[in-house]
């Protein structure tokens, strides 16, 4: 696909990952559409990107099955297409599954810290994956959705939550690219490893090290690097039901 003029929407597209993906898709020449629920943050991205590009920001709330609906619908009449979703938004809530001491249990990840999760990783990328395939459709144009996974879809120490949600994107993505292939639109899934973010700058400089001497590349991974994974799939029209891990080759 062309990106010159395409409609790209990206969940959680006013900061992190998001952002970059938007910048580096604003530079190829596509509209943007962000979806994020920081209102605040989302008027930040949509001034930063409006030199470049045709810009609008939505506030919703992917977990919300009536708001996700209603901004699907609003898109498609501020911009009269939907060719790419990018579901990229996503929150950690990390901790173990079972804490113990000399035999009597101390803690337990609760059923609302999992929960809060798989909401917004999981049923947020479902519902937004939903409308888009049908927006898609409605306006009669070929689509690629991409779902943001991780490296910890194969299961992490301390993230039962997160590890299923992004284990589940991905396998929607390729569920996907068997069923909407006959409407024209592709599916495929990016599984980032370690990303330099706010969050990574913040750690301590011998964590930080520690961290990217397990990395076989020796370094964190740019968000630029992601972005750039995003914009092949979307470019390259054969690429469907695929996985692409982008880790420095920490999962080999």
């Amino acid at each position: 696909m062309d990106i010159q003029g395409k409609v790209v929407v990206i969940t959680g597209g006013a900061g992190g990952l998001g952002l970059a993906m938007a910048h580096s898709l604003a530079k190829a020449g596509a509209k943007l559409a962000l979806i994020d629920v920081d209102q605040d943050k989302l008027e930040r991205a949509c001034a930063e990107l409006g030199d470049a590009t045709e810009v609008q920001g939505y506030a919703l709330d992917i977990t919300d099955e009536e708001d996700v609906v209603a901004g699907f619908r609003y898109i498609l009449e501020d911009f009269g297409a939907v060719n790419v979703l990018v579901n990229n938004a996503g929150i950690l809530r990390d901790g173990m599954l079972i804490k113990a001491k000399d035999g009597q249990v101390t803690d337990r990840m609760s059923l609302e810290q999992f929960q809060s999760v798989i909401n917004v990783n999981l049923t947020g990328t479902f519902l937004c994956g939903r409308e888009a395939a049908a927006a898609m459709i409605a306006s009669d144009q070929s689509g690629v959705i991409i779902n943001i996974s991780s490296l910890a879809r194969c299961g992490n120490m301390g993230q039962s939550n997160y590890s299923a949600s992004k284990a589940g994107v991905a396998a929607m993505a390729v569920g996907w690219a068997k069923e909407l292939a006959r409407y024209n639109i592709r599916a495929a899934a990016v599984a980032p490893g370690v990303i330099a973010t706010e969050m990574t700058a913040a750690m301590k400089p011998e964590a930080l090290e520690r961290l990217e001497k397990m990395v076989p590349v020796g370094r964190l991974g740019q968000a630029e690097e992601i972005a750039s994974t995003v914009r092949f799939i979307i470019e390259n029209d054969y690429v469907n039901g695929r996985i692409f891990e982008v880790d420095g080759g920490i999962r080999l």
